[in-house]
């Protein structure tokens, strides 16, 4: 039986754009998973916060990865709301993902994302999604 956890990167490690944002898939759990992005310029808006497509994109990836370990194989996001509270400034970001509720086609899954500058980290966005198995 193939390690879920190993499938797991392989399959992170194989999206171009995350390897674009430079985002690290920092650790895969039965039913969660972390995932880093270091903050550079070019991920930064106007105002020098991050840009909320790459918060959304730490939300969708990270609520992706928690569901398809605890559905056990590939998996898709069907549906996904997001909140930013406060604007994502500091190193990096991190986005942890939990799977809430698994069943057998689909996993409910959130995912806190934090902003963090000096070691402390400060919650900037939380978003829910449906994730779904996709073989």
């Amino acid at each position: 039986m193939p390690d879920i956890h190993e499938i797991a990167r392989e399959i992170f490690e194989a999206q171009p754009f995350s390897q674009f944002l430079a985002a690290k898939l920092v650790s895969t759990g039965p039913t969660e998973a972390e995932i880093r992005i270091d903050i550079t310029d070019n991920l930064k808006q106007q105002h020098g916060f991050v840009h909320g497509g790459v918060v959304s994109y730490l939300a969708d990836n990270a609520i992706t990865f928690a569901g398809g370990v605890a559905l056990g194989g590939n998996a898709l996001t069907s549906e996904y709301k997001i909140n930013y509270v406060r604007p994502a400034t500091g190193t990096h970001l991190i986005a942890r993902a939990q799977a809430k509720s698994v069943g057998k086609r689909q996993a409910v899954c959130s995912a806190e994302i934090y902003a963090v500058q000096d070691g402390v980290e400060k919650i900037c966005a939380i978003a829910q999604g449906t994730v779904v198995r996709s073989d």
